[in-house]
C-alpha cells in the first residue's frame, strides 16, 4: 500500500521543492514517479535535452480510449528580489491561506490530482486518467511539445483538463503569445557626423514606434467588440531594451524584445511575418546608409492560443463536473493550445486566482483547495460510470 496525503499535506510537499525554471525539477518528478510506483503505476519520464529536467506522464485504470488527461507543470517563477514574509519553499497556514512559491501557480492542481490517486486506483474506472507534468512552461512552455508526443503511445484520451488557476471556472480560450528577439546593428561615428554613420538605438526606436502602432491600430479597431479577452485586442509589448556607448556615439548595437499576444481569430504566424517584413524595410534603409548596418530577428519562443471548440468533450466534461455555465477566456498563455495541436479536446480549469500568480507571498485559498479536491472526487464517479462513453 502506497503512501496517502491530503491535497494540503501534498502540496506542502510539491511546494518544497525548488523547481524556479532555471533549476533542475528532477526531485520533484522522482517524488511523485515514487508515489505513483507506490499505488502500482508506473511513470515514464521524458527527459530534456540536458538531462536535468523532465517531464512525466502516467496511466491509471484501463488501457482505452476516451479518457481524461490532467495537465499541470511543476515549474515556478523566481522569487528573487520580491518581499516575501515567508519562506517561498515552505508551506505556511495564515487565516485560510495557504502560502508558498507555486501554491496556486501551479502546484495546486496537481496536488489535488495526486491526493486522489489512491481513490481513482481504488474507482472501478471505465475510462482512465492519466497525468501530464511538464517543465519549463514558465519560460516559454517547452516542455509539452515533446511530452504530448511521447504520450501518443497511450490511449489516446478524450479530454484535457489543464489545472491553471481560474477560481474553478471553465476557461475555454486564451491568447497566442510569441517573443521575439531584434538586434539592431548601426555603425559607429562621432554624433556630430552622425549623418555618416547609423545609431542602432534610433533605428530601434523606430521600430519601436512601429510596435507601439500596431497594438494602437488594434485598439481602435476593437473598439466596441465583446471578445471576453483582457483587453479585446491583440498587443505588441517591447519589455527590455538595450544599447549603446555614450550620448555623443552613434550607437553600433542595441537589442529589445517584444512580445505579441494575439487573439486567437488571428494567425500568429501572419504577426511575426508583418514584424521581420517591417525589420526587413528599416534594415534596407540602415544598409543603404552603412553596408555593415542592418536588422536581425530572432524567434525565442512560441505558443498557440487555445481555440474555443464547437461541442468540446473537455468543456462539456468541466462543465459537467463545476457545474460553471459561463464563458470564460484568458489573455495569458498556457500549454491547452499545444494539447488542441496535439489533436484534444481542451479545457483549463483549476483552484486558486490567477492574481496570486508569480506574486511575493503567492497564496492559494484553502477552500479553493477543496474546491479542486471535490472536482476530482467527481471526476472519479464520472469515469467510474457507465455513461462515460458520452466523453468519446
Amino acid at each position: 500500500m502506497g503512501d496517502t496525503y491530503t491535497a494540503e499535506e501534498m502540496l506542502a510537499k510539491l511546494v518544497g521543492f525548488n523547481t524556479i525554471s532555471n533549476q533542475s525539477n528532477l526531485d520533484l518528478i522522482g517524488f511523485v514517479a515514487d508515489y505513483l510506483a507506490g499505488h502500482g503505476i508506473p511513470a515514464t519520464h521524458v527527459p530534456d535535452e540536458t538531462g536535468e529536467k523532465a517531464s512525466l506522464y502516467a496511466h491509471i485504470g484501463p488501457e482505452v480510449a476516451g479518457g481524461v488527461v490532467l495537465s499541470g507543470h511543476t515549474d515556478v517563477v523566481p522569487v528573487a528580489g520580491q518581499p516575501w514574509e515567508t519562506d517561498p519553499f515552505t508551506l505556511t497556514e495564515m487565516d485560510g491561506k495557504l502560502y508558498g512559491r507555486g501554491t496556486c501557480d501551479m502546484k495546486g492542481f496537481i496536488a489535488c490530482a495526486l491526493a486522489a490517486v489512491p481513490q481513482m486506483v481504488a474507482a472501478d474506472l471505465k475510462r482512465p486518467v492519466q497525468f501530464a507534468l511538464t517543465y519549463d512552461e514558465e519560460v516559454g512552455c517547452f516542455g509539452a511539445p515533446p511530452l504530448i508526443e511521447a504520450m501518443q503511445a497511450l490511449p489516446k484520451a478524450a479530454a484535457v483538463i489543464v489545472g491553471e488557476p481560474t477560481e474553478m471556472q471553465v476557461v475555454t480560450g486564451h491568447k497566442a503569445i510569441c517573443e521575439l528577439k531584434t538586434h539592431v546593428r548601426g555603425f559607429e561615428v562621432h554624433s556630430s557626423l552622425m549623418h555618416q554613420g547609423v545609431s542602432a538605438v534610433m533605428t530601434a526606436a523606430e521600430m519601436v514606434q512601429w510596435i507601439s502602432a500596431q497594438t494602437a491600430a488594434n485598439q481602435a479597431e476593437a473598439a466596441g467588440m465583446a471578445l471576453g479577452y483582457e483587453p479585446p485586442w491583440t498587443t505588441l509589448h517591447v519589455g527590455q531594451i538595450n544599447g549603446g556607448t555614450a550620448h555623443n556615439i552613434t550607437a553600433r548595437d542595441c537589442t529589445f524584445s517584444c512580445d505579441i499576444r494575439s487573439l486567437p481569430t488571428e494567425a500568429q504566424e501572419d504577426w511575426i511575418t508583418r514584424y521581420r517584413a517591417e525589420a526587413a524595410r528599416l534594415s534596407q534603409q540602415i544598409s543603404a546608409v552603412r553596408p555593415e548596418a542592418e536588422i536581425t530577428v530572432e524567434l525565442v519562443g512560441s505558443v498557440p492560443g487555445c481555440r474555443p471548440e464547437e461541442d468540446g468533450a473537455a468543456e462539456a466534461l468541466a462543465r459537467r463536473l463545476t457545474g460553471d455555465n459561463g464563458t470564460h477566456v484568458v489573455s495569458y498563455a498556457t500549454e491547452a493550445g499545444q494539447f488542441q495541436d496535439g489533436g484534444y479536446s481542451t479545457a483549463i480549469c483549476g483552484p486558486g486566482s490567477i492574481e496570486q500568480a508569480h506574486q511575493p507571498n503567492e497564496f492559494i485559498e484553502k477552500s479553493e483547495l477543496a474546491a479542486g479536491s471535490k472536482f476530482f472526487q467527481k471526476l472519479i464517479a464520472d469515469l467510474s460510470a457507465d455513461s462515460v462513453s458520452r466523453l468519446i
